[in-house]
């Protein structure tokens, strides 16, 4: 039984390291057999622990024993086995207003200029136009960051070339979990996967960057914030990711002195044995927090379950995913004329005069060869298309052929590639894939095709094609076919459309209530934090693309998740940044969290995905957070929200049942003055989880603004919930501070949450808002 143990004594500093490496050398080798272990880390710069893998041993009884000594040691403080971490643009800038944040900034050649990202991911692809240095431009970098170059198979010094300022890469986690594939977990800073590029370049990727795919031209892609700089950690490998590479790479970037940290990855599940907030990886978070670092974190695909979010704690940015109002609609045109939507990035079916073409209409398990022997695997799958030898060449080739979604694509053994792979043998004039009744509709995004091709993500719009098709296709008694007398074609799918509802919050986004521990119960914080786009993001890609390859050879890939939403926000919080450069983290977070509309380009509330498929619901905070990002807002908030790392320390010590003990032993920080109610950190939001009678929530706002002003109190109640606010106006100077004392009466018991807001209006037209979320559990 191996494992890898992390553990922490206590806050230490820089100038100390090469004597706590020495103090940790010697801890082992006074606790542990020579030989039953392998030091991995040394954290020596925002905590003082250090990364163990015990070596396997003949029972589990003797691995629990040396688990126990460690655990027991007197200078140990807390240990945590490593646990598995995961993964969680052409047009989002224009969807959120960016353009105007760069006029404000000095246009996009100055956009971001001076901040340096912070990426934890797979790596990067440093040949990437993305990533190219423009060296007309100024270079504003401070002595405040010190990054270094690793260099390595497929990244050699010069990839460090001024837009991507450092480049470190930390696989001793990995390569003690599981043994690395040499041809695809390359042990350098470059990206094999594509994931790691996709989301740098989502956040400062640079200006104006060609998008073309297949040949095809999308338009150009920009990061949020292109003039930022580039860090790169790479802690994520196509084998394995491990928490203790993750949280090296922590270490290592709140030490080089990245502005804000982007975490696209994260543990995959809550810690068995401890509160959320209280784990390794929510520590070191907290630990960069308080050395300045913005930490900008994805929420989590697990949507559209309740309690499924991954980022709990207040020091951090918990980012949603909603969609666009952009789509790439495809049509499939039978012969009768009927027009069913599709998905699917293709060209159409055309002939020599570049009209579309209709071309005969075969389903796969019609072509299937007879008399001949083939495996009962390519047998069960042909109607999947998997195979290429189970058909009769002769019936597909030029054909427009049926595949569908069946046992194989339900159990993940099936893929699109082998489908692509089989058309293109075969010589399909296109496929269509198509969903399956007895499993139900499928979820559908576009993928670029080579060839014409669709998918049918919908039972309803099958049972349609299929009865065309029967009605059409003649068989002899045997039910074998005689004749294909159905026709179809495909538009093309590769032209965006833009209109509809949006945002929409996506469904795989992980949704609150926010919880405390692995039993999931709900805690007073919000999250998600924060909306932003994740779903069908145009972003740099890794030719590479070893994890998928539909995607291979592609410089670029339209991709979906919390982590392509996460960011938009970090480039976001870039340009803040450098616009305000005095600004804590938490101001930063604080402006990006007041200014966020609530609204979509309907003007109505933002809706939500929900469980059944291609329906929509009212959203609440616990899908958006605070609301859709709105940049240009966050820029000038009127009033910030702040809070330091005391004040995180207090809120943990107001935590229902803690022991100080505990708080001490995981963050080193002593329980003093405490909250009355851990709803009294001073965040933009209001989370009251179990609100009896009635409820004294203290807040404080700060004036950033440079002129003094006016601003009015109005509340939106949840429902149930009777909200005063105190004072219900008031004047607040530049630089000044204001208390306000919000007051929480329940008129109604309720069985769950309820949702309102708090709306501070200036007289200068500023707008803060604050989302009050309510749990009123009695009247007394």
């Amino acid at each position: 039984m191996k494992k890898n143990l992390c553990y922490i004594f206590s806050e230490t500093s820089k100038a100390y390291a090469n004597e706590l490496t020495k103090s940790h050398d010697e801890f082992l080798q006074s606790y542990m057999e020579r030989g039953s272990y392998d030091k991995i880390y040394s954290f020596k710069h925002i905590i003082n622990g250090v990364a163990v893998h015990t070596t396997p041993s003949q029972d589990t009884y003797s691995s629990k024993c040396k688990i126990e000594k460690l655990k027991n040691a007197p200078r140990v403080k807390l240990l945590e086995e490593d646990r598995r971490v995961k993964q969680m643009t052409t047009y989002t800038p224009q969807f959120l207003g960016i353009p105007a944040v760069w006029t404000q900034e000095g246009g996009d050649k100055n956009a971001g200029e001076g901040i340096v990202i912070g990426f934890i991911d797979s790596g990067i692809n440093p040949d990437h136009p993305s990533f190219a240095y423009n060296p007309t431009t100024n270079n504003s970098l401070t002595d405040s960051f010190s990054g270094a170059c690793e260099e390595g198979p497929l990244f050699p010094q010069t990839s460090c070339n001024g837009k991507i300022v450092s480049a470190r890469f930390f696989s001793a986690g990995a390569q003690t979990s599981t043994t690395l594939n040499d041809s695809m977990d390359i042990l350098s800073p470059f990206d094999a996967v594509g994931h790691g590029s996709h989301v740098a370049s989502t956040a400062a990727g640079n200006f104006g960057v060609p998008v073309v795919v297949n040949g095809l031209y999308y338009g150009r892609a920009s990061g949020m914030a292109p003039r930022a700089r580039i860090a790169v950690y790479k802690a994520i490998y196509p084998s394995i990711g491990t928490l203790s590479d993750v949280l090296a790479a922590i270490d290592q970037a709140v030490l080089d002195g990245v502005d804000i940290l982007t975490l696209s990855v994260g543990p995959e599940e809550p810690p068995e044995d401890k509160l959320t907030f209280l784990s390794l990886f929510e520590i070191f978070m907290l630990a960069a927090h308080k050395a300045g670092t913005l930490v900008v974190q994805a929420a989590g695909n697990e949507g559209p379950s309740p309690y499924s979010v991954i980022s709990y704690s207040p020091w951090a940015v918990g980012v949603a995913s909603c969609d666009t109002d952009r789509t790439y609609p495809a049509t499939l045109i039978l012969g009768n004329g009927l027009k069913i939507a599709g998905v699917g990035l293709s060209g159409a079916t055309v002939g020599d005069g570049l009209m579309i073409q209709y071309n005969k209409l075969v389903l796969a398990k019609d072509a299937i060869k007879i008399n001949t022997t083939l495996t009962r695997i390519a047998i069960n799958n042909a109607e999947e298309c998997q195979y290429p030898e189970a058909f009769d060449p002769l019936v597909v080739q030029d054909c427009v052929v049926i595949c569908t979604f069946s046992a194989g694509f339900y159990n993940g053994t099936s893929t699109l590639t082998a489908i692509i792979q089989t058309a293109s043998v075969l010589r399909f004039k296109a496929f269509v894939f198509v969903a399956n009744p007895p499993y139900g509709d499928f979820i559908a995004e576009p993928i670029p095709f080579a060839t014409p091709a669709i998918m049918i993500p919908a039972t309803t719009d099958t049972q349609n094609i299929l009865q065309y098709y029967e009605k059409e296709t003649v068989r002899d008694t045997n039910g074998l076919v005689v004749r294909y007398g159905g026709r179809a074609a495909i538009s093309e799918g590769r032209n965006a459309s833009y209109k509809g509802r949006a945002p929409i919050v996506s469904r795989f986004s992980s949704r609150g209530p926010d919880y405390i521990d692995q039993s999931k119960n709900p805690t007073d914080v919000l999250k998600p934090d924060i909306l932003a786009p994740g779903h069908q993001i145009w972003a740099a890609w890794s030719p590479m693309s070893v994890l998928d390859p539909i995607l291979s050879g592609h410089n670029f890939a339209l991709m979906s998740g919390t982590s392509m939403a996460t960011p938009h926000i970090a480039g976001v919080a870039a340009m803040i940044k450098q616009y305000n450069p005095s600004w804590t983290p938490s101001m930063i977070a604080s402006a990006i969290s007041t200014t966020a509309s609530t609204y979509d380009n309907l003007g109505e509330p933002i809706m939500a995905h929900g469980f059944d498929l291609y329906t929509l619901h009212t959203s609440a905070p616990f899908g958006f957070g605070a609301g859709l990002v709105n940049p240009s807002g966050a820029l000038h908030p009127g009033l910030v929200f702040s809070a330091g790392y005391e004040d995180y320390i207090s809120f943990l010590c107001s935590l229902p049942n803690i022991d100080s003990t505990i708080v001490k032993t995981a963050t080193g920080g002593i329980c003093g003055q405490l909250f009355e109610n851990p709803s009294d950190l001073n965040l933009p939001s209001i989370t009251i989880t179990s609100l009896n009678g009635s409820r004294i929530v203290h807040r404080t706002v700060r004036n950033v603004e440079s002129k003094a002003e006016t601003y009015l109190s109005a509340v939106l109640p949840p429902k149930g919930v009777a909200v005063d606010i105190e004072p219900s106006w008031f004047i607040i100077a530049p630089q000044g501070t204001q208390d306000l004392h919000i007051t929480f009466n329940v008129t109604q018991a309720l069985d769950d949450f309820t949702f309102g807001e708090i709306v501070l209006t200036g007289s200068l037209n500023h707008v803060v808002k604050m989302p009050l979320s309510i749990f009123p559990i009695s009247t007394t």
